[in-house]
């Protein structure tokens, strides 16, 4: 039973760390919900604690707003998909190797990346969009942090000076195993169609244009 307790403490605090990350979309993020308070649910039942009735949404009924009938049917539904769940789990053989395995992947990891500087003669305003890239599959796998630097060579919200700090979260040990893992940054121009125009009647200000990339071993 311990072991058991232990291996659900495990998969409740990686998902904890996926939710507070908020880099989740919607639809992933009401999923991953689901599953984490159908865990709890579960965990309560195999310890012999109070059953929990929520809403589709996964809340917690208020029973002082909820009618005694609909409690009934919530309560009833609760304990159909918990018993269901006992009957999987049971049936499965799971040998102990697979316990520790599941329990040595689960903590993640994070890469913290501190910007000092961006050296690049561009002569215009630019975009850098820094991700997490793996070469091997040829994949990002991280979300892009956005800088925009000006032409000047100061970001542009120059209260960001010296404090332009990023941490990319949710690397898990699998991330880590990969043979190598890139810092990539993109650049993106922001200004004329072209930067030998001078003509200021005949160009455009504003327009994105692909620059320039860059990359470096980061894990």
């Amino acid at each position: 039973r311990f072991q058991q307790v232990q291996s659900m403490m495990y998969d409740l605090m990686e998902w904890r760390s996926q939710l507070l990350s908020g880099t989740l979309p919607k639809d992933e993020l009401k999923e991953l919900k689901q599953k984490v308070t159908s865990k709890i649910d579960y965990g309560n039942k195999i310890l012999e604690l109070d059953l929990i009735v929520r809403d589709e949404d996964g809340n917690i009924l208020d029973p002082d707003k909820t009618s005694v009938i609909s409690l009934f049917h919530a309560h009833e539904e609760a304990t159909n998909k918990i018993t269901e769940r006992i009957k999987e789990e049971m049936s499965k053989d799971q040998p102990d190797y697979a316990t520790y395995s599941r329990m040595s992947s689960s903590p993640t990891h994070s890469l913290y990346v501190f910007v000092r500087n961006f050296v690049c003669r561009i002569g215009e305003d630019a975009e850098l969009f820094m991700s997490l890239y793996d070469p091997q599959k040829l994949t990002i796998i991280s979300e892009n942090y956005l800088v925009r630097w000006g032409s000047r060579g100061f970001p542009k919200e120059i209260d960001m000076l010296n404090n332009l700090k990023v941490v990319f979260t949710d690397l898990g040990n699998k991330d880590l195993s990969r043979d190598k893992i890139y810092l990539v940054c993109q650049i993106v121009r922001v200004g004329r169609m072209d930067l030998k125009d001078s003509n200021s009647k005949k160009y455009t200000q504003g327009l994105r244009r692909p620059f320039g990339v860059a990359g470096n071993c980061a894990i």
